[in-house]
């Protein structure tokens, strides 16, 4: 008798957030045009078709009231995170995704992200069981992010695959004559993890490139796992003090809304 064919793995988004910032205290309830921050990012994720759920792991009351206030799934999670990759793995396991099932990590600070890169990063995955993450990266056009330590740099190989992050511009460009000078791609802050793949994460020590660069992604390539890039042509506007609050507004003026 045949064996039954195995489930086809579901996308699942989860939106981590938390109140407490340094440069942005109550950032997700900061209002933008008249509608809380972590609700853009909601409902914007909520319009994506390949997504089975969404929901926002908190573990502040305050947040959580707000994203039930306009009707979004919301998942209580620990208070002692040290960062929003622990609690994304945390509110995985309150919600009973499956090991083979994909999540997506969508940062809550990007009210503007297109719905397409949900499926940039998330497909990797899909059509690649063995695969255990992936993410995005963004060619630099704006010569200034290059040695801009905010903007954090990678090199990878050609099959797509992670090499190294950076806080430092990378490739180091040793000699200034070279006629045609590097390409240089900026990582943005979304990431796909095979469900059961994201538990061992968290679970893995602090590596020591993570603990100097301050970079998690590193913890994975330190203790030899893959991690897929995939090159996306949209870049991210994150908003990370509340000057950014006027761009995002102004931008969206000028596709209509609002």
């Amino acid at each position: 008798m045949d064996s039954e064919p195995k489930a086809q793995p579901k996308v699942v988004a989860i939106i981590p957030a938390r109140y407490h910032s340094n440069r942005f205290e109550g950032k997700p309830l900061a209002l933008i045009l008249g509608k809380p921050m972590i609700q853009h990012v909601y409902e914007r994720a909520v319009a994506v078709p390949l997504l089975s759920r969404v929901a926002v792991a908190t573990d502040d009351e305050r947040i959580a009231a707000c994203v039930r206030g306009f009707g979004g799934e919301v998942v209580m999670t620990r208070s002692d995170h040290v960062s929003g990759t622990d609690r994304l793995a945390e509110a995985a396991s309150i919600m009973d995704i499956r090991e083979q099932d994909v999540v997506v990590n969508i940062q809550g600070d990007q009210p503007l992200f297109p719905a397409e890169v949900v499926a940039q990063v998330a497909t990797p995955l899909l059509e690649d069981p063995a695969l255990p993450m992936a993410t995005l990266i963004y060619k630099i056009v704006r010569r200034e992010e290059i040695n801009d330590p905010n903007h954090v740099k990678t090199v990878f190989d050609r099959h797509g695959r992670a090499l190294y992050f950076s806080r430092s511009p990378i490739p180091f460009q040793r000699n200034p004559d070279e006629p045609v000078p590097p390409t240089y791609y900026k990582h943005l802050g979304f990431y796909a993890y095979r469900k059961g793949f994201l538990l061992t994460f968290v679970g893995l020590p602090e590596g020591e490139w993570e603990r100097f660069e301050k970079l998690e992604q590193l913890r994975a390539l330190e203790f030899g796992y893959d991690i897929r890039v995939v090159l996306t042509e949209h870049d991210s506007v994150e908003v990370d003090t509340p000057k950014d609050l006027d761009r995002v507004e102004e931008i969206l003026r000028r596709v209509g809304v609002g």
